[in-house]
């Protein structure tokens, strides 16, 4: 039924590309080989089992029965009818195939109690008909699929929240599929930075936010416009952040425009601005490049909020801040030159402020009220 040479090759490259165990892959062979038995040889209610060997290409054939006694089984004999059992009654019909009654199993073997298995050699075959074999491979592929989803749920599921590299497989329908090695995953449209595009063959990182378990496979869920990817790329660039003495307290994202990032030093000797933008720029440049471009505003997080939301509305500079902390409302007033600025182009400025910052954030000039950007959001 098998190419002994050519199944070896074949589990030597799923245990080595696909990462899944050869105990797994023999036990698909196995599974596959009693479903073929006992489909091509077997009775009703028989349980079969295989033992393959993978050095030799033999097969060990056995029936399985399980000990039982008259409180689990209606034993009935040949020739009688079936009695009407109440409808508490768990008990199932003796099959002989299945079952073995416990005297019997003790005459086998003493020790043997309720419930346990015994193991009985059945004649080896090897010609198998096609329906059979047809049977066995899907059992195969089956139980493949069943350890290749173990095996990506052992690695990715322990990746989700970090960053992964790929190879682009194709483009459809306005995602972006990645091949990960054991595994694929998928950019949609919406977790896409806008203004990029990509080619099958091109190398890119992403967010892995989310696995998916489903009937289907997993699924990962990656994201390049999440404000993690951010916070992320700056981890892998900054030695600070990766030992935890600066913090990323907030991000505020319009993926492949524009972001703000809060950071906190808990070392006074430490600036945490600093460490992020690195020397000549190279750590944030390096970031903002992965990004398409992105412009990056890092700022000190503070704790006192009139003083964090002054920062994260730079580079305006602020007059007053008034709080409302029953509306979590900052109601700021700039200078009539600063307005623009404060604002920014369609009001992007101060929605990456009162995103970073959590506050609602209504801006006026000294002395004037002026009329909300379109689309504006704060």
């Amino acid at each position: 039924m098998f190419d002994l040479k050519a199944m070896k090759t074949v589990i030597d490259q799923l245990e080595e590309e696909r990462g899944i165990p050869r105990e797994k892959l023999i036990e698909a062979i196995e599974a596959a080989l009693a479903t073929a038995y006992k489909k091509e040889y077997g009775k009703r209610g028989q349980i079969v089992r295989a033992k393959f060997s993978l050095e030799t290409g033999t097969t060990e054939f056995f029936q399985v029965k399980v000990v039982v006694d008259e409180t689990m089984v209606v034993v009935i004999t040949e020739g009688e009818e079936a009695p009407e059992l109440p409808a508490d009654d768990e008990r199932v019909r003796y099959n002989s195939e299945h079952h073995i009654l416990l005297d019997e199993a003790q005459l086998i073997k003493k020790d043997t109690k309720l419930g346990d298995e015994m193991v009985f050699p059945l004649e080896s075959k090897d010609d198998y008909g096609r329906i059979a074999a047809q049977t066995a491979k899907q059992v195969i592929i089956q139980k493949i699929r069943e350890a290749e989803k173990v095996t990506i749920m052992n690695e990715f599921g322990k990746r989700e929240g970090d960053i992964v590299a790929g190879t682009v497989q194709r483009v459809e329908r306005g995602s972006v599929f990645i091949d990960l090695g054991k595994a694929s995953g998928v950019i949609s449209a919406e977790e896409q930075i806008h203004g990029e595009s990509w080619n099958p063959g091109d190398r890119i990182c992403a967010y892995l936010f989310r696995v998916e378990e489903s009937p289907r496979g997993i699924f990962l869920r990656l994201s390049r416009s999440h404000p993690k990817f951010l916070e992320k790329l700056f981890e892998a660039e900054v030695p600070e952040i990766a030992s935890g003495t600066v913090e990323v307290k907030s991000v505020a994202r319009e993926a492949g425009a524009r972001s703000k990032i809060a950071v906190w030093s808990n070392d006074e000797h430490i600036d945490p601005i600093g460490s992020l933008v690195g020397g000549r720029g190279v750590r944030v440049n390096t970031v903002s490049s992965e990004l398409n471009g992105e412009k990056i505003d890092i700022v000190e997080w503070l704790e006192d909020p009139v003083r964090f939301i002054e920062e994260a509305l730079s580079p305006a500079e602020i007059g007053s801040i008034t709080l409302n902390n029953d509306l979590k409302m900052a109601n700021v007033i700039v200078a009539e030159d600063q307005l623009s600025l404060a604002i920014g182009k369609g009001g992007q400025n101060v929605r990456l402020a009162a995103k970073l910052t959590g506050w609602k954030i209504d801006i006026k000039p000294t002395g004037g009220t002026t009329p909300k950007p379109e689309n504006d959001t704060k």
